[in-house]
């Protein structure tokens, strides 16, 4: 939808949801001076957009200031490696972040390795979907230990990388610190037989898990 900037800005303080399309640059600039006059928002998606590295950055300048943000959703917006390091530099001060959905970005490992370095200060995270980001095992590994940390973690999505088997040993020397966790999707990255076989030594574990997707894993 077209975005009404004067409108945006004047109401935004009294929104707690927002899902947005954006077709013209000038809605990312409402957007963004809305949100830094927010008090309330709670949850925000700007899905699907394509908005690149450059908007990521613009957004993330105010989001720190959403200090009651919970749902964030930037899937499917080409954010890319330097968008993922330009969010990291607040993520940690969403101290209420539970949802984070990043899929589809492109981030890669060196975005996993600069989001790695606070999502362990995201105490309250609690899903985190990182899915189709051409993540592979360094990426996992830098992943896999600072996610301990996240100690109400219960759904997590890595689905549509290539951690392969060496990913998923980094993971499997890790599992049984994520005490909450009951979701797990490691569909769609080539795990093999080895890779499998390293997590079933460890599932016994994670007490708390009650869904594994590990399909289409060349087993």
């Amino acid at each position: 939808m077209d975005v009404d900037t004067a409108n945006l800005v004047r109401h935004f303080g009294r929104v707690s949801h927002m899902k947005m399309t954006l077709q013209w640059h000038g809605s990312l600039k409402g957007l963004t001076r809305a949100i830094s006059l927010s008090t309330s928002l709670l949850h925000l998606n700007v899905s699907d957009n394509t908005i690149g590295a450059g908007a990521a950055g613009r957004l993330a300048g105010v989001l720190g200031k959403c200090k009651a943000l919970a749902h964030l959703n930037l899937s499917g917006n080409r954010v890319g490696t330097k968008g993922a390091g330009r969010l990291a530099r607040v993520l940690g001060e969403c101290k209420a972040l539970a949802h984070l959905n990043l899929s589809n970005n492109r981030i890669a490992n060196d975005g996993v390795g600069k989001l790695a370095g606070v999502l362990g200060e995201c105490k309250a995270l609690a899903h985190l979907d990182l899915g189709l980001n051409h993540i592979f095992a360094e990426g996992a590994g830098r992943l896999a230990g600072v996610l301990g940390k996240c100690q109400g973690l219960t759904h997590l999505n890595l689905s549509y990388n290539r951690i392969g088997a060496e990913g998923a040993g980094r993971f499997a020397g890790l599992l049984g610190e994520y005490k909450a966790l009951s979701h797990l999707n490691l569909s769609y990255n080539n795990l093999g037989a080895e890779g499998a076989g390293l997590l079933a030594g460890v599932l016994g574990e994670c007490k708390a898990l009650a869904h594994l997707i590990l399909s289409t894993n060349s087993f």
